[in-house]
């Protein structure tokens, strides 16, 4: 029989899809295989052992400390399974449920503060942590923190412990807040850039770096007012929890050269100089001095403990009954939707309708920890929390580290607002940025050109120069959101928009500054924001409800089998990285900077009017 091409070509494709379909096959098996096992594993591994007498409660928070993880379980899972580069978060409101939890437990006689690990976290919730310590301390109980080098983030939260102890070969650096930027003018021009602001807010300084070379002084004088007032409550923090005399942590910075030299050049002694700690001891050290206040355990061959993790495994919140919704809106405010760590104007809008919709729910605390962004997205979750409050339940924020600009405008509409002394908030105001690059193309001999029936046809083009008429018609759109702005924060404040206009301007201030200018209701903690939601909806008996996207399938199976799959997966499992190294975080920074500015115009209106500011948390 005489074979054809195409016969073969046939034959030939045939047997390499029954290959593909075998491997597929072989794939899916051998994951669900892995799957299985892990289920297994974790019914059989029993979980947390049972808490015995003075057992200590070890907290060795991971990564930063966020209001809410970002992505999803299955991403949490895979980076996990990725090993120990993967970054890991910690939740202040898990910290909250925990120390609150072993405050009132019998089992937990201590803690024990482990710090190295933890990263990044804004003043005002470094603040709700010590608070809980605080209350931690208060029923009795011991805390002890140690750390192979403190941060200065790590030190607050170390100094509310009854003991601070430090590596020997350790230090501790407190350094202030404030910092430099990169302005790009001279760079953008020598390039051929030109990036046209459009604004109002005489302090709306967060598109400066693109068309000047340094801060202007209305810049300055806004953020040294700002960060003057956070330094001096978080020295005065610090001051008091280790009883040190007023103004000894900024003496002891300025004396720093004198102090090293009268320690010996050794920093770890100095700081027992300083105060600032209570002694030196390595892990083993610690352990022993541990004794004092817990058993020895046979089983873990140390001290009587059980993990931050696994104490809050054994929490078991309320699952029925009335209930204080709580929606997180954190991150910087898109639009349309976004997963769990930002916030989108549609999704975050539709938790807030679902809570409104949740008969259990009576009232709602939105948690917000946002500098801002588009001003359209803002106004859709500041609407549905206004219908929320005209279906009768009550509606209370809670201002985190920063709920400014866009996190102010998502916070008008409101039975209270409650901000923390270190919150960063206000910086009412509106601006565009728009980019041309006509002079950088004509250097490259490239010119564009073509025929419109209007000149709106093609109102900005990034290849040409920005066209007058186009500049003006965005100008009054920018003036008259602002002017929507401020006359709903002057309805939501009960004043009048030229008594908002003042204390507006874009200027950003802290928690107690925007207090004096009758911008929040009052200084607080978030669990003042739940406690007061109760009482506004008449609760004595409720349970906290934390309204979340549901989850897919895929991401509930992930979420069940937690950790223990990703220990399996992780030799299943590898990230193939390019060999290209590391960018200095200079460069990296300037990378994030253009990156911002390609990003700003990508909607259908040709602009982006932002309520955005230049205020990230400390």
């Amino acid at each position: 029989m005489r074979i054809t091409p195409f016969r073969w070509i046939a034959t030939g494709f045939r047997y390499l899809w029954n290959a593909l379909d075998t491997g597929r096959r072989i794939i899916l098996n051998l994951l669900l295989l892995l799957i299985l096992i892990s289920i297994v594993i974790g019914m059989f591994s029993g979980g947390p052992r049972k808490l015995e007498d003075k057992t200590a409660l070890i907290l060795d928070f991971k990564g930063a400390l966020v209001e809410q993880h970002t992505g999803n379980a299955r991403d949490a899972l895979l980076a996990e399974a990725q090993g120990a580069g993967a970054k890991k978060s910690t939740q202040l409101r898990d910290i909250l449920s925990v120390l609150d939890n072993a405050a009132k437990d019998p089992k937990i006689s201590s803690a024990v503060l482990l710090l190295d690990d933890m990263g990044g976290s804004g003043l005002a919730m470094l603040r709700e942590v010590g608070a809980a310590l605080d209350r931690f301390k208060a029923s009795g109980k011991t805390v002890i923190a140690w750390g192979s080098h403190f941060d200065q983030r790590q030190y607050f939260l170390a100094s509310h412990a009854n003991e601070i102890y430090l590596h020997p070969m350790g230090n501790v650096m407190i350094t202030g807040f404030g910092g430099y930027r990169n302005y790009y003018r001279d760079a953008l021009d020598k390039v051929g850039v030109t990036v046209n602001l459009l604004k109002v807010g005489t302090y709306k300084s967060f598109a400066e770096p693109y068309i000047a070379n340094g801060p202007s002084p209305a810049a300055s004088e806004a953020e040294a007012f700002l960060y003057n007032a956070m330094w001096k409550t978080y020295t005065d923090n610090v001051e008091q929890s280790r009883k040190l005399a007023a103004g000894s942590i900024n003496a002891g910075i300025d004396q720093l050269p004198e102090l090293m030299k009268a320690a010996g050049d050794d920093a770890a002694k100095m700081a027992i100089n300083m105060k600032l700690v209570d002694g030196l001891k390595t892990r083993d050290e610690l352990r022993e001095h541990m004794y004092k206040f817990a058993p020895r355990d046979a089983h873990n061959k140390s001290f009587r403990q059980i993990g931050f993790d696994d104490y809050l495994a054994l929490q078991k919140p309320k699952l029925f009954g009335d209930a204080v919704g709580v929606i997180v809106a954190e991150g910087e405010i898109s639009e349309g939707k976004a997963p769990a760590g930002s916030i989108g104007g549609l999704s975050t809008s539709s938790l807030i309708r679902k809570a409104r919709e949740d008969d259990s729910v009576k009232a709602l605390v939105l948690r917000v920890n946002s500098p801002g962004g588009s001003a359209f997205g803002s106004e859709l979750i500041r609407r549905e929390l206004e219908l929320t409050r005209k279906a009768g339940k009550p509606v209370v924020i809670s201002m985190g580290n920063v709920a400014a600009s866009g996190g102010y405008w998502i916070s008008m509409s409101s039975d209270e607002v409650i901000a923390d002394e270190a919150t960063i908030t206000g910086s009412i105001g509106v601006f565009a940025i728009l980019p041309t690059a006509e002079k950088a193309i004509d250097k490259l001999g490239v010119h564009t050109a073509g025929t419109t029936t209007t000149w709106l046809a093609e109102p900005y083009n990034p290849l040409r120069p920005l066209n007058p008429k186009f500049a003006e018609l965005v100008q009054s759109s920018i003036n008259h959101i602002y002017s929507d702005f401020t006359g709903k924060a002057a309805a939501a404040r009960k004043t009048t928009p030229e008594k908002i206009d003042e204390v507006a301007q874009g200027r950003v201030w802290t928690g107690t500054q925007a207090k004096e200018r009758g911008l929040i209701d009052r200084t607080g903690s978030y669990n003042d924001a739940i406690l007061t939601a109760a009482k506004r909806a008449k609760l004595s008996d409720y349970r906290i409800s934390y309204v979340e996207p549901e989850m897919s399938r895929v991401d509930k199976l992930f979420e069940l089998l937690g950790a223990q799959t990703a220990k399996i997966l992780h030799d299943q499992f590898k990230v193939a990285l390019v060999p290209t190294g590391i960018a200095p975080a200079a460069a990296q920074q300037i990378a994030n900077d253009f990156s911002w500015l390609n990003e700003v115009n990508k909607g259908s209106n040709g602009y982006t009017a932002l309520t955005h500011c230049l205020c990230t948390a400390p």
